[in-house]
């Protein structure tokens, strides 16, 4: 397995949300992003989470609930890379496809856009 350190890899994390346009990250709301260090058990090879309501299915009601969040796993995607280079681009692409769950883009049309 690829060695990094905790500190490196939420530098990685925090690189790729800088590449976000500016654009698209004045209009996120509500949402915070972690690194942890392990998925949940029932699926180990997991890279990264989105948990809570996407924007576009957000209405009227939507107030005072916790943020949503964003989970980035160290561990599988430290293992699925061979090189920091692998490592820097899985992050990239994990983070890109979390957020845009966070934008009610769904996993058919992120596989379709090369995110998946």
């Amino acid at each position: 397995m690829l060695e990094m350190t905790r500190e490196s890899f939420e530098e990685l994390v925090s690189q790729a949300l800088d590449r976000i346009p500016p654009e698209l990250t004045r209009v996120m709301d509500n949402v915070a992003v972690f690194v942890e260090d392990e998925p949940p058990a029932d699926d180990p090879e997991l890279l990264g989470l989105y948990e809570g309501t996407p924007l576009t299915d957000r209405g009227e009601w939507y107030a005072g609930v916790l943020p949503d969040r964003i989970s980035i796993y160290m561990g599988p995607t430290l293992r699925s890379c061979e090189t920091a280079e692998d490592v820097v681009h899985e992050v990239a692409v994990t983070v890109i496809h979390e957020v845009a769950h966070h934008f009610g883009i769904d996993d058919k049309r992120l596989h379709e856009l090369g995110w998946g």
